[in-house]
């Protein structure tokens, strides 16, 4: 028999009884539907191989400085679904005492998530693909606030896993009609159709594992790009001044190892093209069920990934940028299309803004802000300056499906401050990183011990100010 929370017992009550602005809850012509693609490990520098993501941002807004809350899976998705920090949540890492879905339940998160603020306001509501480190469908267990639930455990070959479908497992095998992101896609859009003919409003996230190691393409892709090499950008190969002890002893990259990042990058932009096909075929479907001028389609990625940037081979978990600076692309009626946001966001945002999206007030406790009022061009007069990483390290489970590799980065706990112009990073042994985007883009000069004592100061107060944050921070 299926284990279904009572969400009724558990979730937090919402601020004002979340009020709907537009229509009631059974009224889904007035009613905002969501499509949210979550990927897995996308760094930035694969968005030139998506050519429908492309199109989204195009046709939509894209903040340029969106930072994830830690370069981690299961901390960054626990911050998504509840709208807070991983001082918070309680999630710091994918397992353990402080990590993963047995703390992420044990916390009481979810009892209160994007998924419960919308079911409660008549959505239906659909989970589909990867949920958090250490869910495994056997389990029988869909949390509240999902409607629909198809959600696999360890599926990162993208074959031969398992998915519980509501309330039956399902095992899916080699064929190439099993390749797991095309899988969801199919349930995604048959979501979307049934809630049409419902005359329900939506929302549907569709958590790919791709493009997450061993990176396994569909195998319509397997041939994709020959001869792709991984990005030579300033930081590939190369050192910062000044690095933390956790890094300054690494060696140059060998041959051999930059020839195992470029295949691999290779095969990251051939896994991708799955999901951006995905991407096409849900506007497709949306625009088939007349209901794409009612339907944001959000994209984004649970953090970033370093691909020999630093000296490091691939990996994340590092406050660089290619491990905390990840794509979000919003497009839909109401959004400016073509359209830049500059300010911080986070992943913390995500809750509020769908929250605002289906015209409910604020959710109760939450530490992010919705971000609508960027879409629409009206900002809010007053807003963050600085997004906040936390990290606990180094990561010592070989059992962790992201588990570092040799030299492929291990940080110590850190916490760090992300701006437009600066990373500003304060490690647990004292060690101290200021990296100037202004000057420095591809963070190679590490400034910590140069900067004024009164810059360091306010930096610091901010960094111990958001620590301590526990709403709209």
């Amino acid at each position: 028999m299926i284990r279904r929370f009572l969400a009724a017992a558990l979730t937090v009550p919402l601020l004002g009884a979340c009020t709907i602005m537009a229509g009631s809850a059974g009224d889904a012509p007035d009613r905002t539907n969501i499509v949210f693609v979550l990927t897995d490990d996308l760094s930035m520098n694969l968005v030139p191989y998506m050519p429908h993501v492309r199109a989204l941002a195009k046709a939509g807004t894209t903040f340029a400085n969106y930072t994830v809350t830690d370069s981690l899976c299961c901390p960054s998705r626990s911050s998504i679904f509840t709208g807070k920090f991983p001082h918070d949540t309680g999630v710091f890492t994918n397992r353990g005492r402080d990590g993963g879905y047995a703390t992420f339940n044990r916390r009481g998160n979810p009892a209160s998530t994007f998924a419960t603020d919308l079911q409660k306001a008549g959505y239906r509501t659909a989970m589909m693909g990867k949920y958090l480190n250490g869910y495994q469908p056997t389990d029988m267990t869909v949390p509240p606030g999902w409607t629909e639930w198809d959600v696999a455990g360890n599926a990162y070959a993208e074959y031969n896993y398992n998915l519980l479908e509501n309330n039956q497992v399902k095992h899916y095998g080699k064929a190439p009609g099993d390749y797991l992101t095309d899988v969801v896609s199919g349930k995604a859009s048959a979501f979307i159709t049934a809630s049409v003919a419902a005359k329900k409003p939506f929302l549907v996230e569709v958590a790919t594992f791709a493009p997450h190691g061993p990176y396994t393409p569909a195998a319509r892709d397997k041939s994709a790009f020959p001869g792709l090499t991984a990005p030579r950008t300033a930081a590939y190969d190369t050192l910062p001044s000044a690095a933390p002890a956790w890094l300054a002893a690494r060696e140059p990259l060998t041959d051999a190892e930059k020839k195992a990042i470029d295949r691999d990058f290779r095969k990251r932009a051939q896994a991708v093209q799955s999901v951006d096909r995905m991407i096409g075929s849900l506007q497709q479907t949306l625009d088939k069920a007349g209901v794409a001028d009612r339907t944001v389609v959000v994209f984004s990625s649970d953090n970033g990934y370093h691909m020999g940037e630093h000296r490091l081979n691939p990996g994340k978990q590092t406050a660089f940028d290619t491990d905390v600076h990840v794509p979000l692309v919003m497009a839909g009626p109401g959004v400016r299309a073509g359209a830049t946001v500059t300010q911080p966001a986070e992943n913390i945002d995500l809750r509020a803004t769908f929250a605002d999206l289906a015209g409910l007030g604020t959710p109760a406790g939450v530490d992010g802000r919705s971000l609508r009022p960027f879409l629409t061009g009206r900002p809010p007069a007053t807003w963050r300056s600085a997004a906040l990483v936390e990290h606990h390290g180094p990561d010592t489970d070989p059992s962790d499906p992201d588990y570092p590799a040799k030299n492929s980065g291990n940080p110590p706990t850190y916490t760090a401050i992300r701006t437009p112009d600066y990373t500003y990073v304060e490690y647990a042994d004292g060690a101290k990183e200021y990296y100037d985007h202004r000057t420095d883009p591809d963070q190679l000069h590490n400034t910590a011990a140069q900067l004024p004592e009164s810059e360091a100061a306010a930096m610091h107060r901010t960094l111990t100010t958001l620590v301590a944050c526990h709403r709209a921070c």
